[in-house]
């Protein structure tokens, strides 16, 4: 069965980091992009960031370019979302998303096969 598990949200205060976690099981995962989305109630789901497994190849949005690190341990099967600097604008429920390919740089969530449930990221000012 395929799986992606987030974890590492929380509450933290605006300038803090926090690092999520996205454990995929039941796919070739060196064969697949990972990508991180986040949602508020209300709103659209946006893409945040993407990985390419195969070569480590990345993408990420405007808003949290220079912010953001994304990557990918393969002996784990693991993504990483370091998040650095974290803004109020960035709460959100943020969740880990899987596809077949080597495309990283779009972020309709039609394309994405799997999605894990998501964890709570929350920064106060």
């Amino acid at each position: 069965e395929v799986q992606l598990v987030e974890s590492g949200g929380g509450l933290v205060q605006a300038g803090g980091s926090l690092r999520l976690s996205c454990a995929a099981s039941g796919f070739d995962f060196e064969d697949y992009a990972i990508a991180w989305f986040r949602q508020v109630p209300g709103k659209e789901r946006e893409g945040v960031s993407c990985i390419r497994n195969v070569d480590g190849g990345t993408y990420y949005t405007d808003v949290v370019k220079s912010r953001f690190t994304i990557s990918s341990d393969t002996a784990k099967n693991t993504v990483n979302l370091q998040m650095n600097s974290l803004k109020p604008e960035d709460t959100a429920v943020y969740y880990c998303a899987a596809r077949e390919g080597i495309i990283i740089n779009n972020f309709s969530t039609a394309i994405y096969d799997y999605w894990g449930k998501g964890t709570q990221v929350a920064v106060s000012s």
